[in-house]
């Protein structure tokens, strides 16, 4: 059995000092929302919480699907670099930027640059976006849908480069009988969340599921506990997604939380327990939902 832990959308703070003209941009937005909502919806002691709940599950691989950071101030990184330090290193922790990492232009290169161990393919597979890292039964498929998008929107998009590498990756691995685990930050189902936020090239990526299929597509970004799919050849593929993870309770929001998965490889395909975990008031991370995910490509 595998065990396979999802986090997303830490913001992680407080925000380093900043400099007038580091705020002359978009950034400014983001800093004054840091300041009024998110720095008191998310804290510190609920990411203290997390990473011990997450220790005490004893997970295979923890994978991030992305928005680590705020607004992608050079101290930022450096926050989120040691919080997956925690989590763990290069060969168990698996991540992926969010449109938070790539907040202004040149964000995404430095967020890759500063966090290389965490998103790079193993050796022997093709690097750049997806990457490809094998673990066990288990493929890690990281996509990026990660860019700068203008004031007062949160877009990423898809490439047909992405498009084109995605599928040579999904057959190939499909092909070694492995459970493909796709990460993306934006949900690609469409409707999946408001115009502004939304997912460009969304349906290159739909069209690669629905010819090659996958096990899992996990996501970030809503800072919902979804669960949708996409169709793939032989059935429904499910896609699902996740609290933020240091969410305080009693917000706008649903209470911070982590999808935790069990894999085995069956003679059919493979079974998938999922549990979903979430803070209480009290600080603990408690099973809210647990079901178990038939994926219909096997």
């Amino acid at each position: 059995m595998f065990r396979l832990i999802h986090i997303s959308d830490l913001h992680l703070g407080p925000l380093p000092a900043a400099r007038i003209r580091d705020l002359a941009s978009k950034r400014i937005l983001g800093y004054v929302n840091w300041r009024r909502n998110r720095s008191r919806a998310f804290g510190d002691d609920i990411e203290a919480a997390l990473i011990e709940a997450i220790a005490a599950e004893r997970p295979d691989h923890v994978v991030v699907t992305g928005d680590l950071v705020n607004i992608a101030l050079t101290g930022e990184y450096a926050t989120a670099s040691a919080f997956l330090g925690l989590l763990g290193s290069g060969d168990v922790v698996s991540a992926i930027p969010g449109n938070h990492d790539a907040y202004v232009p040149g964000a995404a290169r430095r967020a890759r640059k500063a966090w290389a161990s965490y998103m790079t393919a193993d050796v022997g597979e093709a690097d750049g976006w997806p990457y490809v890292r094998r673990r066990g039964d288990v493929a890690i498929v990281g996509a990026s849908s990660a860019i700068a998008s203008g004031p007062f929107m949160a877009t990423g998009t898809f490439s047909a480069e992405q498009e084109l590498r995605l599928a040579m990756a999904l057959d190939k691995l499909g092909r070694a009988g492995l459970c493909r685990v796709v990460l993306i930050h934006h949900p690609p189902v469409k409707g999946a969340t408001a115009w502004h936020k939304r997912l460009t090239g969304a349906s290159r990526f739909r069209k690669v599921i629905a010819r090659y299929g996958a096990e899992l597509i996990l996501h970030g970004h809503t800072h919902q506990p979804t669960r949708l799919s996409l169709p793939g050849p032989k059935g429904t593929v499910p896609v699902i997604g996740v609290p933020a993870a240091t969410q305080r309770p009693h917000g706008h929001h649903p209470a911070a939380g982590f999808n935790l998965f069990d894999i085995e490889k069956t003679d059919a395909g493979f079974e998938i327990r999922h549990r979903l975990m979430q803070v209480t008031p009290g600080g603990l991370f408690e099973e809210t939902r647990a079901e178990a995910i038939v994926s219909g490509d096997r």
